[in-house]
């Protein structure tokens, strides 16, 4: 089904300019970066991009706060994490009425993405009184022998569409508390978003006393991302991205011996076991499959189900796709709201009408919705495709929301199918079967990052540190002990003694 009718460009363009107004954020009109919505299609501001001279003082300036900034105690520093989230407190409906006219969210989603980075922001200030070291037991008398955690430097923020604010907020708000400053460019079809949060981070370091430039905002093309990533004063280059994008930031960086934490592609995968409860797995199948209209990078791209339960799985899978809501994210009935761009439209159909070239059936959706209405948007009614085997398209992600179906007979059949692609990011297990349930868990299991049971492969929390395996890049950000990849690892041993006494019973002079 279809929702209520489109809002006007004009509509969102003062639904925009009103957020920015309430945040005393002033975007710079110029040429360079077009802010554009994917409700209508259309234009909504030029602003001026970032030049290099620019860019190069911003890190320059993010180099010099940082001199001072590590030397503040880090619950200090984590009053100015404290004051961000307060401010996101305040402005949660702004922010996510941005995320909804810029990334396209339904309302619900886009709430939800700024409550994540209230969330992240209580993590750091909690954080910031536990950036704990060891003590180390040494083998030498009158020794004591620890390891410590200092701050790294500057940190490259480089962030995709889809989450425009929260994984900003990931890095930033953790990278802050660890004593490092932070230089972002966000993506270049967001950037009024990027314009708020920046706003933000200023306004909470105005009133908690912190310098302002412990954040820099680069708004413009992948140049800017580059720069970033060449900049020998950039200590960590953080990229959120496509595959292709990974390659290219990781050799850069790793050319100057800087570090990266990357984060990539998904092609992720749910398996349903016989025991499974279908009234628990159909919703969460298709809240992971069509949310955010299949543009998180835990999409659920591939279904596994056992043939006994496959045929019942899908009528209710095809049933619930028949009914989503697709239409204009502002309104609390919509579902689906729009993809990105056309190029996200046409690689969907690419990807649909390869799957069908290779012997796949098309079960459900495929379609686009509103195309009379809104002719430079693009709605797309989530599809289902029945595929046997992963050869070809099933094996490549495509940033829509597209359901692959297979089925399999055993559950180890089943873990070699989720593993057998080059992404490993996220993955999930439906059963009833504790065993199951732990063999998919185990180190035989799912080689992902992220292993779920009994509910769909996105919506993760910021507790647990976010990231995956192979092509996905191997990074870990939020929660747990992610905080060690913005931080470096000191070593010191102290002799209390009078005597030198030499490691391994080394004897000199």
């Amino acid at each position: 089904m279809t929702t209520t009718a489109l809002p006007s460009t004009d509509a969102l363009r003062q639904r925009a300019l009103d957020v920015l107004a309430r945040l005393d954020a002033v975007p710079a009109e110029g040429r360079g970066v077009r802010a554009r919505t994917p409700v209508t299609g259309e234009s909504l501001l030029d602003l001026a991009t970032t030049s290099p001279d620019a860019a190069d003082e911003a890190v320059a300036a993010a180099h010099a706060a940082f001199l001072s900034w590590r030397a503040v105690p880090a619950p200090r520093r984590g009053e100015l994490v404290r004051r961000l989230g307060d401010l996101l407190r305040e402005h949660k409906a702004d922010l996510a009425d941005l995320v909804t006219i810029e990334a396209g969210k339904i309302r619900s989603e886009a709430l939800g993405e700024v409550q994540e980075m209230i969330d992240i922001c209580d993590f750091a200030v909690g954080l910031s009184r536990q950036l704990y070291g060891r003590t180390i037991a040494s083998e030498r008398p009158g020794h004591r022998l620890t390891e410590t955690w200092h701050p790294l430097g500057v940190v490259g923020v480089i962030s995709a569409f889809n989450f425009p604010a929260a994984v900003w907020a990931w890095n930033t708000a953790v990278a802050l508390v660890c004593g490092d400053t932070v230089v972002w460019k966000p993506s270049e079809l967001t950037p009024l978003t990027a314009l708020a949060c920046d706003r933000l981070l200023a306004r909470a370091a105005d009133e908690s006393g912190a310098p302002r430039e412990v954040h820099r905002l680069l708004l413009g093309d992948r140049a800017l991302g580059e720069l970033l990533a060449d900049d020998p004063r950039v200590a960590l280059v953080s990229a959120t991205g496509s595959v292709r994008m990974g390659r290219q930031v990781g050799p850069r960086v790793a050319a100057r011996f800087g570090r990266t934490l990357l984060e990539l592609g998904g092609n992720n995968a749910a398996v349903v076991a016989p025991s499974a409860d279908l009234d628990l797995a159909a919703p969460a199948i298709v809240f992971a499959a069509a949310g955010t209209a299949g543009q998180r990078c835990t999409t659920l791209r591939r279904l596994i189900a056992h043939e006994d339960v496959a045929d019942a799985l899908l009528d209710r899978l095809t049933s619930a796709y028949g009914r989503l809501p697709i239409g204009d994210p502002f309104d609390d009935a919509t579902l689906v709201g729009p993809l990105i761009t056309g190029q996200a439209h046409d690689a969907m159909r690419h990807a649909l009408g390869t799957a069908r070239a290779e012997g796949g059936k098309l079960l459900a959706g495929g379609g686009r919705r509103l195309a009379d209405a809104a002719p430079a948007a693009f709605y797309a009614e989530p599809a289902i495709v029945r595929v046997e085997g992963q050869n070809g398209i099933v094996r490549e992600e495509t940033f829509a929301p597209i359901l692959y179906v297979q089925t399999y007979r055993t559950l180890d059949e089943a873990i070699e199918l989720n593993n057998a692609v080059p992404q490993g990011l996220s993955s999930s297990v439906f059963t009833r079967d504790v065993g199951e349930a732990e063999l998919f868990t185990s180190a035989t299991g799912s080689d992902c990052g992220i292993v779920n049971v009994n509910i769909g492969t996105s919506g993760a929390e910021i507790g647990g540190a976010f990231g995956g395996e192979k092509e996905t890049g191997g990074g870990r950000e939020s929660g747990s002990d992610a905080w060690r990849a913005y931080m470096r690892r000191s070593t010191a041993t102290v002799n209390y003694s009078d005597r030198l006494t030499l490691a391994q019973n080394v004897s000199f002079l």
